[in-house]
């Protein structure tokens, strides 16, 4: 079996920056035990897995080393730059999903990938588990949670900076992920994720959780 592999790294302009996702074009679905080994075996955050059911529709599922992902941003991201320059598709892209619907892509005149994702605000947890606070070395003020992870809300930026975490206490959360976040002084919010869960201990960026950053911080800062 020989399988193109393009290794991305995503939401940075320097080598070996951001976050690196690996994208495996398929021309059929390869079964599900192997796709998981290969995305165990690239130790990757995410490997992505594309699939073109038709022009410029693609099938996308992401894989973490440890499983099946529901939603990954960055490998979007990654995917979209691997059909774009290495594929030649020059308009809209639409990915298909098994969880969260469509997803669609545009490559803007300067070269920008412009991605469109779902609302997936959080909304406030009024039975927040122990193993949260046990988690998180500083206790949130807020606790809120979408369909992919716990927000934590905290009183700032430095606190954000500054938590510490236990990944066996948060691993209970499981299938939940964790997100720590605040007000900003430079930005309008700053985040940290952690997903000792799902595939690691922490992200160095998460553009899938930034669907339920977004609205929940335009809510709170008015915008």
């Amino acid at each position: 079996m020989n399988l193109d592999i393009y290794i991305v790294d995503a939401f940075t302009k320097k080598q070996f920056g951001g976050n690196s996702a690996a994208v495996v074009p398929l021309k059929e679905w390869l079964d599900e035990n192997i796709m998981q080994k290969i995305a165990s075996q690239n130790n990757l955050s995410e490997t992505a897995y594309i699939r073109e059911i038709k022009n410029n529709k693609y099938e996308i599922r992401w894989f973490s080393p440890l499983s099946e992902i529901d939603f990954c941003g960055h490998a979007t991201l990654a995917s979209s730059y691997v059909i774009f320059e290495k594929l030649g598709v020059k308009s809209t892209i639409e990915f298909v999903t098994l969880k969260v619907g469509s997803l669609f892509v545009n490559k803007k005149e300067d070269g920008r990938i412009e991605m469109s994702f779902p609302n997936q605000e959080p909304y406030i947890e009024k039975e927040i588990p122990q193993n949260l606070f046990n988690g998180l070395s500083i206790k949130p003020t807020i606790v809120l949670k979408n369909r992919q992870a716990y927000f934590a809300v905290l009183d700032s930026e430095e606190d954000v900076k500054s938590v510490t975490y236990n990944s066996s206490e948060l691993k209970k959360l499981a299938p939940f992920d964790v997100v720590v976040t605040a007000q900003s002084k430079e930005f309008d919010f700053i985040s940290r994720y952690f997903w000792p869960a799902n595939g690691g201990d922490e992200d160095p960026v998460t553009g899938s959780i930034h669907a339920g950053l977004a609205p929940y911080w335009a809510k709170e800062l008015g915008n």
